[in-house]
């Protein structure tokens, strides 16, 4: 909760403001504003005592809003959890819904209108530049958050996303992927960093893998839970197989296959990342490689090697063949046999 202080531009009450430690100015509500308590608001008082007028009388009246809002986003967030979205997801929904009420902070969810989505979306999504994923992200979360509270003021199917970029997913050569995974003399790093594009894994499911999910005798791989809360599984070559062995031999993992410093700690996505960027460097590859890409590359690689879409689709844990087929504008197996025209001038 905060005390938002509007009053008409003058220097002096400014200054006095500014003075008032934690005291910001918010330019969506051309007013300043500090966390509230009971101290902030007696110094209020005291500061403007002699030079302007306190009108608190709406005082009560907002604070109880905000309790009303917080109060319908701490509801939101428990059907989240008894639905059974996974923390992050849970996270990103409710940080998202904060940052809507917040320009709203004097009205109401019940009131709130499809307008005021749009004017939210022109005023502080395409005001501040923010890119169209983070758009689309506010979007769910306001139309699943008012799905679950009662609002007759405001249609949930003319809520509309934004138009999807069509950004084609970065892929590396066969080559930069080899010098990218010969990089590091850590075996642990390179076993995670090769593991990742062997089986086309995301960040979170290489960090969330299991000694028990390596099937060395079937040669799978094992994906618990991954996004969608799906399970599947990835076959695994003798080559990988080999050097999670060796890995396994110098390491002895107990509760992840790959741990932090402490035994049965996680090892931490920050971490890998890391690692990555120190065999960047290494491999003198000045390209802004992210994990993902070698998750990229690996979907890309095995289309080039003639691997039906519908098994890379099951591979990946793609829930939709349109989320696959984004790999072919992408893949050179056959642009690399079209002949230019130039050459025939």
């Amino acid at each position: 909760m905060v005390l938002l202080l509007r009053f008409p531009m003058d220097e002096e009450l400014k200054q006095l403001t500014k003075s008032i430690q934690g005291s910001k100015f918010s330019f969506t509500h051309k007013a300043w504003y500090l966390p509230y308590s009971e101290e902030n608001l007696k110094l209020i008082h005291t500061v403007f005592e002699t030079k302007a007028i306190i009108d608190s009388s709406l005082l009560k009246k907002e604070i109880v809003l905000l309790i009303a809002t917080q109060h319908k986003i701490a509801e939101f967030k428990l059907w989240l959890a008894s639905k059974r979205y996974s923390e992050n997801t849970i996270k990103t929904y409710v940080d998202s819904i904060r940052i809507f009420f917040k320009f709203y902070p004097d009205k109401p969810a019940e009131q709130i209108t499809n307008a005021d989505i749009i004017r939210f979306n022109n005023e502080y999504i395409l005001a501040k530049k923010y890119s169209a994923s983070f758009q689309n992200q506010i979007v769910n979360a306001i139309k699943l958050f008012f799905k679950t509270v009662e609002n007759y003021k405001i249609d949930v199917d003319l809520i509309h996303r934004p138009r999807r970029e069509k950004l084609l997913p970065n892929v590396l050569s066969k080559e930069d992927v080899k010098n990218i995974l010969n990089a590091p003399t850590n075996i642990k790093h390179k076993a995670m960093l090769s593991l990742i594009y062997a089986c086309g894994l995301r960040r979170s499911e290489l960090i969330h893998l299991k000694p028990n999910d390596v099937d060395s005798k079937r040669k799978l791989l094992i994906i618990r839970q991954s996004k969608g809360k799906k399970d599947r599984i990835t076959p695994i070559s003798d080559k990988i197989i080999e050097l999670l062995r060796i890995y396994y031999r110098s390491y002895r993992p107990k509760t992840w296959l790959f741990e932090g410093q402490q035994a049965n700690e996680q090892y931490s996505g920050t971490s890998l990342q890391k690692v990555l960027k120190q065999s960047l460097i290494k491999a003198r590859i000045k390209k802004p490689v992210t994990l993902h890409w070698l998750r990229h590359s690996y979907a890309t690689h095995l289309l080039e090697s003639g691997t039906d879409l519908r098994y890379i689709q099951e591979l990946l844990g793609h829930n939709s063949s349109k989320t696959t087929e984004i790999y072919t504008h992408v893949s050179t197996k056959n642009i690399q046999n079209i002949k230019s025209p130039f050459d025939d001038l």
